[in-house]
């Protein structure tokens, strides 16, 4: 009979020895949790595709703020729904527009929270679509210069970090300059460098309000086979002073992930989106899976990948179980 000379399984014997060799390890400072902020006083509005998360009014909002960073996750990504919708997107440009006093709220009430804002107007437009229109398709430039004055309305009311996600072409050149000529040259850009044309985001549009009224994002968001442009796109938005750069959505699209981090090396985020959340929940509540096992081996291998940061609405399912 053979007899291996070298046994692996030696050091997977006890969860302890498991430990000491890990590679890969989730910390609670890897998380990122989003949260959708409605007009309105006292609203907590269940949003049906993804179990557990609500949209919320502002005082609504801080309590949550509050809850968050007692249990230890030290970001929040904020997504606005504003009580009146326009083509330009007006609200997402006004210091009383819903953001802007979620925000203010929330760094008076948590000031230690990192708070990051979403960058875009498809929550704000009543197209659905992430920026104005020239015929069926949006503006590219006409939108570089009102995300500039979007971004200049969110550092005034205190977010500390911002995340373009549009796809805009020279959208993170446009923001820097802004943010820069404006004297917050301290608050670093997210961008979205890869987010990909996805159906994985169908329960966000219902979170956000934010379904396309007509037609989808393919014009601005990237094919799903390409692998090479995402190279190409963050190469760009680093160019144009990217701080950290993200992946869109994450786990089908590891491969991306890894990539990026290989290839640039700088902090980099990966967003596990709304489908995602929705499918594991959906099959962990008909009992085809152990919730809390592959919560944790999703998020551990979006790491495994290169992730720096997570965006993920399971934040609060794990925070609790990591250090």
């Amino acid at each position: 009979m053979y007899t291996p000379y070298y046994r692996p399984r030696r050091l997977r014997r006890t969860p302890r020895i498991r430990e000491m060799v890990r590679e890969t390890v989730l910390t609670r400072n890897d998380l990122i949790l989003p949260l959708f902020v409605i007009a309105g006083k006292d609203v907590r509005n269940p949003i049906s595709s993804m179990p557990g998360h609500y949209q919320l009014s502002v005082d609504h909002l801080v309590r949550e703020a509050r809850e968050v960073h007692r249990r230890g996750i030290p970001a929040v990504i904020l997504f606005g729904i504003p009580e009146q919708k326009d083509p330009g997107g007006s609200d997402a440009l006004s210091d009383d527009g819903i953001i802007a006093r979620a925000l203010r709220a929330v760094k008076d009430a948590v000031p230690e929270l990192v708070v990051i804002t979403d960058v875009c107007f498809c929550e704000y437009t009543d197209h659905g679509h992430c920026g104005p229109l020239s015929g069926h398709d949006v503006d590219n430039d006409a939108t570089l210069s009102l995300l500039q004055q979007q971004v200049k309305v969110h550092a005034r009311n205190g977010a500390d970090m911002v995340a373009p996600s549009g796809m805009m072409d020279g959208m993170v050149g446009a923001i820097r300059e802004a943010l820069d000529q404006e004297g917050f040259t301290h608050i670093p850009i997210m961008s979205y460098a890869a987010k990909y044309a996805s159906g994985f985001y169908g329960p966000f549009r219902e979170a956000a309000e934010s379904s396309p009224r007509f037609g989808d994002r393919s014009t601005y968001q990237m094919d799903p086979a390409n692998s090479d442009e995402a190279l190409r796109e963050v190469a760009l938005d680093v160019e144009e002073g990217a701080d950290v750069v993200m992946v869109k959505p994450a786990m089908p699209y590891l491969d991306i992930l890894y990539r990026v981090k290989v290839e640039f090396g700088l902090p980099t985020a990966a967003y596990q989106v709304s489908g995602e959340y929705a499918m594991l929940k959906a099959a962990a509540q008909r009992g085809w899976l152990d919730s809390d096992r592959v919560i944790l081996e999703s998020l551990t291998a979006i790491k495994r990948a290169g992730a720096d940061l997570i965006i993920t609405y399971f934040a609060k399912d794990v925070v609790d179980k990591l250090t």
